[in-house]
């Protein structure tokens, strides 16, 4: 399903106009992102977590020259759904 389907979808749904629905799912995702580089996580009860997890730096093989390269630490977004979420998810 794409953002654009979404849209429609919760417009279909709620009879608010589509232009209305796109702008509070842009500022949704834009305020999530904006939570993510500040380095915090967003909680959503009954849906889940975008947090921000710590990668450690770590050694890899460049199998092309056969050799090996750090890769430094860095963080990454990640999703986890909530226990809700999951039981909805199992019952399909």
């Amino acid at each position: 399903m794409t953002k654009l389907e979404i849209v429609k979808q919760i417009a279909r749904e709620t009879g608010i106009e589509a232009t209305t629905v796109s702008a509070v799912v842009e500022g949704f995702m834009e305020e999530v992102r904006a939570a993510q580089i500040r380095k915090e996580n967003v909680f959503l009860r009954g849906f889940g977590t975008f947090a921000v997890k710590h990668r450690k730096e770590k050694t890899a093989r460049n199998i092309t020259k056969n050799t090996t390269i750090k890769i430094p630490a860095h963080d990454i977004p990640a999703f986890k759904p909530s226990p809700a979420f999951q039981r909805l998810w199992e019952k399909k």
